[in-house]
């Protein structure tokens, strides 16, 4: 299996993959590939196997069946190293509020076993790229919401992954940050890093490159939101959510 540097194949690759608790099937033989660099929206109301499919993909559950890979790391026997060569964001657990700014990337280098040197660099670049170089030894408690973001996504990419996990990162921000953090995920996509977003707002799957939709276990829907909107005719990724949902009533 080649390491992430080396890596050149869809970044993720999933087939047939199946996770049962029991007799209940929360994920039910989806299969999708997500390319370099690709952002990759990722949707479906509470309940629709969602979060079960993410856990897999961060190497936290072993799938019951079906082929999984993460950066050419396999699902099954590899997902250490999937941990390793893939960044987390979610809405809540992102920072620890209790440390400073500095100490919140001393600790995220500590995890991912960056050296001291390259870790007090890549700090001062990015205190300086985020504006922070005077909120370094404040504690992230105090900052603003908007702030507090861009924070932790700069540190889920902090040690280079192939790919960002970001779970409803954007909840509960207003929207003109929410649009100025899209414009983070857009530069970080150019440089060729894989962007797997799951979010509650319609209007952000119309930022993405493709969007995958969950209902009950299953991927019912999977394409550009051009062409979904095309195939549902309607003309916002929300009409296309809706029709979807009632069809499943």
């Amino acid at each position: 299996m080649k390491q992430t540097s080396e890596y050149t194949g869809p970044i993720i690759r999933v087939k047939d993959l199946v996770k049962k608790f029991g007799s209940f099937t929360a994920v039910d033989h989806i299969s999708f590939e997500v390319n370099k660099g690709e952002i990759f929206g990722f949707l479906g109301a509470n309940g629709a196997g969602k979060t079960t499919a993410i856990r897999m993909l961060c190497g936290l559950l072993e799938p019951t069946s079906g082929a999984l890979q993460v950066a050419g790391f396999d699902g099954y026997h590899q997902r250490e190293a999937i941990k390793r060569n893939i960044g987390y964001m979610s809405q809540k657990f992102s920072l620890y509020e209790d440390l400073t700014v500095y100490e919140n990337f001393r600790l995220y280098a500590g995890i991912y076993g960056i050296p001291r040197q390259e870790r007090i660099r890549k700090t001062d670049e990015l205190l300086k790229k985020l504006n922070l170089e005077e909120s370094r030894n404040k504690l992230v408690a105090g900052l603003p919401l908007g702030w507090k973001q861009k924070l932790a996504f700069s540190l889920a990419l902090f040690h280079q992954p192939a790919v960002v996990f970001l779970d409803e990162p954007s909840g509960g921000v207003d929207p003109l940050t929410r649009r100025t953090f899209w414009d983070l995920i857009y530069e970080v996509a150019h440089q060729g890093i894989t962007i797997f977003v799951t979010t509650h707002y319609m209007d952000e799957a119309e930022y993405c490159n493709r969007v995958a939709i969950m209902s009950e276990g299953k991927i019912v829907a999977l394409d550009t939101p051009i062409a979904l909107k095309e195939q549902y005719k309607t003309d916002s990724m929300d009409g296309v959510f809706l029709k979807i949902a009632r069809n499943k009533e």
